[in-house]
């Protein structure tokens, strides 16, 4: 078989569970987005609507002397200017909640609604300024007179950590957030025996979510009756609710919370932000509705961003390659402000052993504030970091016995035989690590079949004879999915029919929608399009956690699965009465309800009429009124899904550039609902991995000015640089979930770091390049190619 040959497909073997499961039915969403009839935030009608823009700091760190607004509120068009005393009256508090603040943390961590008198990050909202447009309000923006007082700002979270380092903001004590080691076994003692030891430091640098459509917030105040309704690009539109009642002061029954359709999400829209406080708080104060829109720039300059990390780590192992122990330090770059707590640092910590065995751990961690826009969740929140350490280390291990590198893996992946496998760490909610499912030596052989190691050496001969270098490696990875503790679904049945979905989950592009549809629609027999889904309206269901940590379809899935079950139940008693017939002679198909012990049959739009009640009747069966059920799924453990990446790449050592070849990912991500959207959430997943691995670098000044500012600086991955990704699925189903279904969001990004870099530097290993940071851009690669060049030179021990 030729790399460019699509793999033969194994087939998909999973245990159906649910009547909806593992049919590829068309997304529904799609007609809406083709057609351009989908409604983003911008498209929301809306009359007599008004523009916000906000005044930000263009300083990293400085102290705020005075504002003058006067100028900007004389400029015709405008209807308000606002800096924080302005809102005194609108708001509870100063600052912004701690999002998930289970975590003991300082008071002072959180950022504010709107800078008062210090501004910590190039872009943090000072003002804002509400008009008759965008254009005008950015024009009045520009009027604002701010009188600075620059003071030192930090960027290097190296700097930062020094006991000289100036304060990023002047009411801290220290720019550590966060100290802490996380530890098991006798790791002492692993190092003390060891036929080897592997010293190595790692690096991953700072990149953004970068959603098509970026954050906005649009909300109008029903004046009548004092209710406020609130449109966000959100991932969690009920602790918006929430966060709102709170920070305003208005009644939790009078505000009402929407997400219309939402053009990508990826993290950055998984918290609340300032603009979504000062928006309904300004459109309160005015009694006008009030919008605004997130720009590019903006969202380069504001929007949470991740990674910074450097690790210092050393291996332990036999000379036979088994790991005896892992133990080092890593700092973590937080940026200026903790908006919801701490979650990646953590996460990178407690996940680096991966899927791998290691009997002794040890891992100290620095939180470390800089002068950067705050870190939070992006794709993958911090396991990509560990799993590329991790791999990058198990490469090392590799050559230090002479392995291969493939068998030295295998050699330390956790069995089969030991799942579930129980990590003694613990999660950040106190929870566990138990590796519920998966088999991660079958995953890897899957991929080591399907990667074509045998027609290689061909392949790399080939390349070498037109003056490039050929690769090929992989990499593991494992992840917990669905967090808790609960999602929500409401399935009815109406008297005209139509079945509908409301569910606490959230579509944000990922086609949850098809797959809630698809699960519901199975019960009562009809197609997914006749059943509607209805996500992100905080009045269609009270209680809803959100889109996040891969948890959709095992949460809200779930409860669909189940309240679709319970509805279905009372559909037959209802039926059984109305037709005299058994129960156990029903069944329902194309929205009809027939028995096998008699011609008549009863649609459901019928019995949803009959149950809605008839003044002086009774109703059908002693029930409740109407063709509706609502059910929590509750699941305090987390489903873990595996993956196994392939990577085989082209470098031209004279130019750093890096061809992607082939790549192929193998899933385990449970059973699947929609096989063709868990592939497309696959592929998503590889190009957002491959964008972190080779293109995405936010780069800063030693100040903390951003110097990446537009996609002319900071690159993406684009159609030339996306190759064929083949997908394979090696299902095990957990037994977390009645549907025996994984989260898959953010799996398919976890290894794509780590299988690229490790193919590049598999493919330039004649020139003994080693390759230990990403993103890895042309210009890097020629400097390391160069530094190892230099080194030969010099030592002469080039091979």
């Amino acid at each position: 078989m030729h790399m460019n040959d699509s793999p033969e497909r194994e087939p998909i073997t999973q245990t159906q569970t649910s009547p909806g499961m593992g049919q590829s039915f068309l997304r529904l969403e799609d007609e809406a987005l083709l057609t351009g009839q989908a409604q983003f935030l911008d498209d929301v009608p809306m009359d007599g609507v008004l523009h916000a823009c906000f005044v930000r700091s263009p300083h990293a760190h400085a102290r705020i002397r005075s504002i003058d607004l006067s100028a900007a509120r004389a400029l015709p068009g405008v209807h308000g200017v606002f800096a924080a005393q302005d809102l005194l009256g609108e708001l509870t508090h100063w600052r912004m909640p701690l999002g998930f603040a289970f975590a003991v943390l300082p008071e002072n961590t959180v950022p504010f609604v709107l800078a008062r008198d210090e501004v910590a990050f190039v872009g943090e909202a000072i003002a804002v300024v509400v008009a008759q447009s965008r254009h005008l309000a950015e024009d009045a923006a520009a009027l604002v007179t701010i009188d600075f007082e620059v003071l030192p700002g930090i960027s290097d979270v190296r700097r930062a950590l020094e006991a000289d380092a100036p304060l990023v903001r002047t009411e801290l004590e220290s720019n550590v957030l966060q100290h802490y080691t996380l530890a098991y076994g006798e790791v002492d003692a692993a190092f003390e025996g060891a036929d080897i030891i592997i010293e190595e430091s790692f690096s991953a640098h700072r990149g953004c979510a970068h959603p098509i459509e970026g954050r906005g917030v649009l909300a109008r105040l029903d004046a009548a009756g004092n209710e406020m309704t609130v449109w966000s690009s959100t991932q969690m539109a009920h602790e918006l609710h929430y966060t709102l009642a709170l920070m305003l002061g208005h009644r939790e029954d009078q505000l009402r919370v929407i997400t219309p359709d939402v053009g990508g999400g990826f993290g950055a829209k998984f918290m609340i932000y300032p603009e979504e406080i000062v928006i309904p708080a300004v459109a309160r104060l005015l009694r006008r509705p009030v919008k605004w829109v997130e720009d590019r720039r903006e969202n380069f300059l504001t929007s949470i961003q991740e990674r910074d990390q450097f690790w210092t780590m050393s291996l332990a192992a036999d000379k036979d390659g088994h790991i005896r122990g892992l133990r080092g330090h890593f700092i973590h770059d937080h940026g200026a402000y903790t908006p919801q707590g701490t979650n990646v640092p953590y996460n990178a910590a407690s996940s680096m052993t991966g899927p791998y065995k290691v009997p002794a751990f040890s891992l100290t961690a620095d939180v470390v504030y800089t002068n950067k826009v705050p870190v939070a969740t992006v794709r993958g929140a911090g396991y990509p970091q560990a799993a590329f350490v991790m791999d990058r280390l198990m490469d090392r291990l590799a050559q230090q016995t002479g392995m291969d590198s493939i068998r030295c893996r295998e050699l330390n992946l956790i069995p089969a035989s030991k799942i579930p496998y129980t990590k003694p760490l613990k999660s950040r909610a106190g929870v566990p690590l138990v590796i519920d499912s998966g088999d991660f030596p079958r995953m890897q052989a899957m991929a080591e079949d399907a990667m074509d190691r045998d027609g290689f050496e061909q392949r790399r001969q080939d390349s070498l004879a037109q003056g490039r270098y050929r690769g090929q490696s992989l990499a593991n990875a494992v992840k917990p999915t669905g967090r808790g503790p609960y999602e929500s679904a409401t399935v009815k049945i109406f008297p005209s029919g139509r079945i509908a979905v409301f569910t606490g989950a959230l579509a944000m592009g990922q086609g949850i929608k098809t797959s809630l549809a698809q699960l519901c629609a199975a019960y009562f027999g009809v197609d997914p399009g006749g059943v509607d889904v209805h996500a992100g309206d905080t009045r269609h269901i009270g209680f809803g956690m959100g889109g996040f940590a891969s948890r959709q379809s095992l949460m809200a899935g779930t409860a669909v699965e189940q309240a679709s079950t319970q509805l279905r139940q009372k559909v037959l008693q209802a039926a059984a009465t109305v037709l005299n017939v058994p129960e156990s002679t029903l069944d329902i198909a194309f929205g009809i309800v027939s028995s096998s012990a008699s011609p008549e049959t009863v649609s459901l739009a019928r019995l949803a009429m009959l149950l809605k009640g008839v003044p002086g009747y009774s109703l059908p069966i002693k029930t409740d009124p109407g063709l509706e059920c609502t059910a929590h799924f509750h699941c305090d453990e987390q489903a873990y899904a595996g993956s196994t990446h392939a990577c085989e790449v082209e470098v031209d050592a004279t130019t750093g550039a890096i061809e992607i070849k082939r790549y192929l990912a193998v899933q385990d991500c449970g059973n699947l609902i929609n096989p063709m959207i868990v592939e497309g959430q696959v592929v998503g997943g590889v190009v957002h991995g491959l964008g972190n691995a080779l293109f995405e670098h936010m780069a800063y000044d030693a100040e903390g000015q951003p110097l990446s500012t537009t996609c002319a600086e900071y690159l993406l991955p684009t159609a030339p640089e996306v190759p064929d990704i083949d997908v394979l699925f090696c299902p095990s189903p957990t037994r977390l979930n009645p549907l025996g279904v994984k989260g898959v969001g953010e799996c398919s990004t976890i290894a794509v770091a780590a299988a690229v870099i490790s193919a590049v530097e598999h493919a330039l290993a004649p020139l003994n390049v080693r390759i230990n940071e990403f993103p890895l851009s042309p210009m890097r690669l020629l400097e390391l190619i160069d530094q190892a060049t230099q080194k030969h030179n010099k030592t002469g021990t080039l091979p």
